[in-house]
């Protein structure tokens, strides 16, 4: 029977229903309490629940035993357990994924789903930055809540500004990318300002999705989560060496990357890609 129940899951109406109509944000709070409760038992149980519903791979996981459902969502890898591009023209992938649209940013517009575009400036929260993003690639990279949910430096970069903009937990799955409209302009994300070593801007934006809304980033003191009071904006200067962790999800979501004129996609990434943390991402543009 619960096999069953899976299936039907997956369904897409039944889908979007079971995890978008419902009171997302209540959900979510719910889970993240339930998954930091620990205990063998439990956690053996809730895994083992998960995994019904989502393709888990613990395989490459740094260790197996696991305290609780949240130290298996934002478990590490084995040493080795993701080979790096270390080449100084390669931006590297930040995180496993799922590749989605992708392009260049025209008009302010970007691409959620095909046929459905929203605007850049609603997404960042900020017209101005938004305007120096014209012409800029774009790379929407979606974590599946299976997948490794750790973070990292794609490239040798310093972070020198974030902005947090609290918001919705609508699923950010191809189903509900669908049907909701401006979907990544409703959700919970930080808009991460990176400045690359190499002389380039880069601009990640990690966007929370339904049972997650929680993202730790290492350049700040904080988890930022749904009680996030204030303050939205934090000013920084943390600097991270290509690979380097640099915060995670607690469960799937999706990282948007912005880089700008002249930045290529790296062969074979396109829409519905799977690519690995540290895989070749994004070639910077050749010198004069």
């Amino acid at each position: 029977m619960t096999i069953a129940l899976a299936r039907l899951f997956h369904q897409e109406d039944v889908n979007f229903l079971v995890t978008n109509r419902i009171p997302r944000a209540l959900a979510t709070r719910f889970v993240g309490w339930l998954s930091r409760i620990e205990g063998p038992a439990l956690a053996r149980l809730s895994i083992a629940a998960w995994r019904l519903f989502a393709d888990v791979d613990l395989a490459d996981a740094a260790r197996s035993d696991f305290s609780s459902l949240r130290d298996c969502f934002i478990r590490e890898l084995k040493p080795g357990a993701r080979a790096l591009d270390a080449d100084p023209a390669i931006v590297a992938s930040p995180c496993d994924a799922q590749v989605g649209a992708c392009g260049r940013v025209e008009r302010d517009q970007l691409l959620q789903a095909k046929g459905a575009a929203y605007p850049l400036h609603e997404l960042l929260a900020d017209r101005e930055l938004a305007r120096r993003c014209e012409g800029w690639t774009y790379l929407t990279l979606r974590l599946t809540s299976g997948m490794y949910h750790r973070f990292h430096a794609p490239h040798d970069l310093t972070v020198h500004r974030v902005d947090y903009v609290s918001g919705d937990t609508w699923n950010t799955n191809p189903i509900a990318l669908r049907r909701v409209e401006k979907l990544f302009c409703k959700n919970e994300r930080a808009v991460v300002r990176c400045a690359l070593w190499a002389g380039h801007e880069l601009v990640l934006v990690p966007v929370a999705s339904i049972l997650v809304a929680s993202i730790k980033l290492h350049c700040l003191p904080r988890l930022l989560r749904l009680d996030h009071a204030g303050p939205n904006t934090f000013a920084c200067s943390a600097g991270f060496s290509k690979g380097q962790e640099m915060g995670w999800f607690e469960l799937g979501s999706t990282i948007i990357v912005l880089a700008p004129a002249g930045f290529s996609l790296c062969d074979g990434i396109g829409p519905g890609a799977i690519i690995r943390q540290g895989a070749p991402l994004l070639r910077l543009p050749r010198a004069p």
